[in-house]
């Protein structure tokens, strides 16, 4: 199987770094698979990097196959979905789990959706049981490769990170490019 007939699938927890990773790839030389729906707002001023049909992949498979050679970003509960017949190179995003907490909050609470009466230690501990759980699915089958990035050593070196992210991904990725898109300036969430 080549590098064209593979799907990179960018996850993680909401709020781990995806749409960085997804915009890095983007200017890499991965091309992104996008719709352009969700657009760019104060959260993530760069942009998502979303295509709609992957929230419906477990309906809705018809999709995977223009995946191929792209990057598709994808939250990690849906990750379970993935069907075989296809060689999928994840990137999972880590981030501080604080600084996921914190940033998940921020947004809900711009948006108005902002629950107070949920206790942040509930949904750490629901957050850490979902991804023990799915890291889980993801070893016992041999149709996924994966990777861990961690968004907090991203910005803190990038150098490191890109590289160990073009040598999953093959070797031949734009590093420098991939570099010029992280914007410190954009970590506001911190523990």
């Amino acid at each position: 199987m080549n590098k064209n007939d593979t799907i990179t699938v960018v996850s993680g927890l909401p709020r781990s770094g995806t749409s960085l990773m997804m915009s890095m790839l983007d200017k890499g030389g991965v091309p992104p698979m996008q719709d352009g729906i969700r657009t760019a707002d104060e959260d993530n001023p760069k942009g998502y990097y979303e295509y709609e049909r992957v929230k419906k992949i477990k309906d809705d498979k018809a999709w995977l196959p223009d995946c191929s050679g792209k990057a598709v970003k994808m939250i990690s509960r849906l990750l379970v979905e993935l069907p075989p017949g296809f060689a999928y190179k994840v990137l999972w995003m880590r981030r501080n789990i604080d600084e996921i907490i914190a940033s998940q909050k921020k947004m809900l609470v711009r948006r108005g959706t902002y629950d107070p009466s949920v206790k942040d230690a509930d949904v750490r501990r629901m957050l850490l049981r979902h991804v023990e759980k799915t890291l889980t699915w993801v070893k016992e089958h041999d149709y996924i490769d994966m990777i861990f990035v961690s968004y907090n050593e991203l910005l803190k070196d990038p150098a490191k990170s890109v590289r160990k992210t073009n040598e999953f991904l093959g070797g031949e990725l734009d590093v420098e490019a991939m570099t010029s898109v992280i914007d410190p300036s954009l970590y506001r969430n911190r523990a």
